[in-house]
């Protein structure tokens, strides 16, 4: 058995959240520290989704030929603000580099086997939890804006065929009446994947999750982390309120994980996909499933009783101001697709998504901090792969073999490439 340790989890967002509840179950005295408290950023404000069919990474072959039309709308599906462009032009070199064939490959795989475990260790954490009222199973429906644009998709659906995942392809509007009512006659090409969860409302999923681990003893704390240093048997974490020392760290902070490794000399690719919605508390719209317009890049999803309306993926940093002329560009384009919306009333929001140029996260340790497990950088995927992702850092810290090859997810496997 496994010597009980001290364990500190930096950020108590659903990712830090899931690995303190897996650590605390094997026995370990953990704390979870977090400037603001649980959920308090883009894992409350997310679409809700366990997108397991998701495996394509943001990086595909050709993306970039087809990113400048993008660039230049501002509230477009990707957009990088002038300012921010040559700090961010590292990055998406990076990312070009990941999109040709051969990466993008391995990075399907990598992210495939991610998503298997996370699937399995999500009905553990359900059935263990008892938390199978926060889950809603009603698949996701994919539209398209033209048989050319569903055309154009296949070949990411043939890659998810050959990795088992199930879906079945629609061909006319009417077909995607009996699945989804009430949208725009113009959409006559869907996709259905059935195995598609989401979360009734995600802050109340982390509001769970937050529940179990303090009724194991596990605390967590408001407190500013600001770096941290290794020790010959541990770690020590610097914070607003004085040191703390512990035998095992997890750095879970999402957008802001680089920030605290600066100080050890430790310089990573993590850019921030600020991510915008609106949520409206009485959208008069029957939502039956989730529904990606695939060619907008986003996404309505049911949240409680409302309805959230968000996505696209703007790179702009942790600095600068919201935009929120993107949210509201989402609600238009969804009332046009949704007939009949009320759009009133809405909430807006803007959230960081950690993202790595490959679309994988980091798991595992820096050769720099050796008693530090990082765990950040799942993108869009956070809430998808919380769970699979807390067993594994449950795994290294305590010295239990992962469940999959963690390579792919390795800490340094940008500073080997050239």
């Amino acid at each position: 058995m496994t010597a009980r340790r001290e364990i500190v989890v930096i950020g108590a967002g659903v990712v830090g959240l899931s690995t303190a509840l897996v650590s605390a179950e094997r026995g370990h005295a953990v704390r979870v520290l977090d400037r603001e408290g649980v959920a308090a950023g883009a894992s409350s404000g997310n679409a809700g989704a366990f997108a397991f069919p998701d495996i394509i990474p943001l990086a595909t072959p050709g993306i970039m030929r087809r990113a400048p039309r993008w660039l230049i709308d501002p509230t477009g599906p990707l957009s990088v603000p002038p300012r921010y462009a040559l700090h961010i032009a590292p990055w998406l070199w990076k990312f070009w580099r990941a999109s040709q064939p051969g990466r993008y490959a391995a990075s399907v795989a990598a992210q495939a086997g991610l998503m298997d475990l996370s699937r399995a260790a999500l009905d553990r954490r359900v059935q263990k939890s008892g938390l199978s009222n926060l889950i809603r199973h009603d698949g996701q429906l994919q539209l398209y804006d033209s048989e050319r644009s569903w055309r154009a998709s296949l070949p990411g659906w043939e890659e998810r065929a050959r990795h088992g995942i199930a879906f079945r392809h629609l061909s006319s509007a009417a077909e995607i009446a009996e699945l989804q009512p009430g949208l725009a006659p113009r959409f006559a090409h869907a996709t259905f994947t059935p195995d598609w969860r989401n979360v009734t409302d995600p802050a109340d999923w982390c509001t769970a999750l937050a529940e179990r681990f303090q009724a194991l003893g596990g605390r967590i704390e408001t407190l500013d982390v600001t770096a941290l240093n290794a020790t010959e048997d541990g770690v020590r974490i610097a914070t607003n309120a004085g040191e703390v020392r512990a035998d095992h760290a997890v750095l879970a902070a999402g957008a802001f994980s680089q920030r605290l490794l600066a100080p050890a000399g430790i310089r990573m690719p993590l850019e921030t996909e600020r991510g915008y919605n609106t949520t409206l508390p009485r959208p008069d719209f029957d939502l039956r499933l989730q529904v990606t317009f695939n060619d907008h890049a986003f996404v309505v999803s049911r949240v409680r009783d409302g309805l959230r309306v968000g996505g696209a993926v703007e790179l702009g940093g942790l600095d600068a101001p919201p935009n929120y002329a993107r949210s509201r560009a989402l609600l238009a384009r969804a009332q046009a697709f949704m007939p009949g919306l009320n759009a009133t009333g809405g909430v807006e929001w803007m959230g960081f998504r950690p993202s790595m140029p490959d679309s994988l996260p980091v798991i595992g340790a820096h050769p720099k901090l050796p008693h530090v497990t990082l765990a950040f950088g799942h993108g869009h995927l956070g809430l998808t792969q919380s769970a699979g992702t807390g067993e594994l850092v449950a795994d290294l810290v305590t010295g239990a073999a992962p469940e999959i090859d963690l390579t792919p997810f390795r800490p340094t496997r940008f500073e080997e490439r050239t």
